[in-house]
């Protein structure tokens, strides 16, 4: 095994996803130690990252989830430390953390994504649901982990679910529902691992089913040909790249009954729970928790 030197892994943090951190940074140092990797904790929430310096940390694992810590922050003092760290770089994190901008990147190459509309307090919210038909949902722009989102299934509820979405984000997207099914894709360097369906129980795929319920059904290997698994790999790792990614992330997407897959979001540091989905498809792919973190941490950088 290379020897990594002392490893930081960065958790916690100060973001409305602290909780999920928390989960993902415990699960990644305990597989560093089991590897024997010279790890440590590092909360940026309670310490200041000059530490990481003082300290002499060699590499940084980023655990961090939300604002803070995916989107371009903590990699632009990390670089400014002279630490090479994993995931994507600034750019790539905050374009990343940002649903409409990335939109804009993936709509000017051409990829296919849902129809959304930007909303705020003056919205005429019958137009916005005759634009993009009912049910649909409201999110903050700039949230991870479906914090703040709504699904609308009446114009009615628009209003309250913008007031939901704003308290997170002043930026706030309305956007098509597609509902023939959930799907996202790991990328682990330059791979896509295979692709997982996700089925939750309840109403879509929201916090309670991505880390509190234990009845949401992960497919891998999924329900699509191997046509369609091909093509939907190959979409992920064009939308990365287009980002910028760097290193690993996740790519999401939903699928039309006629088995049109539209990109949703991109993830530039993802959950790595036991209800994580990188984790589930680096099994699948015949790589144990491990070892998935150790190529993760391989593939750190500077810029």
């Amino acid at each position: 095994m290379k020897n990594f030197g002392k490893v930081a892994v960065l958790f916690g943090g100060k973001s409305a996803e602290r909780e999920v951190s928390l989960k993902s940074g415990a699960a990644v140092l305990a597989a560093l130690l089991r590897s024997g990797v010279e790890a440590h904790p590092f909360d940026p929430a309670v310490q200041n990252l000059q530490a990481l310096a003082d300290d002499g940390f060699d590499r940084a694992f980023i655990a961090l989830h939300g604002r803070y810590g995916e989107d371009g922050t903590v990699q632009g003092a990390l670089e400014l430390l002279g630490i090479p760290y994993t995931g994507s770089g600034v750019m790539a994190s905050a374009l990343g953390m940002d649903k409409w901008r990335t939109k804009l990147v993936w709509q000017a190459a051409g990829l296919p994504i849902p129809d959304y509309a930007l909303l705020d307090e003056h919205s005429d919210w019958n137009m916005v649901a005759q634009k993009l038909g009912m049910p649909l949902f409201v999110k903050p722009a700039n949230e991870g982990s479906s914090v703040g989102i709504t699904k609308v299934k009446v114009s009615g509820e628009l209003p309250a679910a913008y007031r939901a979405a704003v308290k997170y984000d002043k930026l706030v997207l309305a956007e098509s529902y597609i509902g023939g099914g959930e799907y996202t894709v790991a990328i682990l360097g330059e791979q896509a691992l295979p692709v997982i369906k996700i089925e939750p129980a309840n109403e879509f795929y929201d916090y309670e089913a991505k880390y509190l319920r234990n009845d949401t059904r992960y497919l891998c290997p999924s329900d699509l040909s191997d046509e369609q698994e091909v093509e939907m790999k190959h979409l992920a790792k064009q939308a990365f790249a287009l980002i910028g990614g760097q290193g690993w992330g996740r790519v999401d997407f939903l699928k039309d009954n006629a088995g049109k897959p539209y990109l949703l979001e991109v993830n530039t540091s993802p959950g790595m729970t036991d209800h994580s989905l990188v984790p589930m498809a680096a099994r699948q792919a015949g790589m144990s928790f491990e070892q998935l973190v150790l190529n993760v941490l391989e593939l750190a950088h500077v810029g």
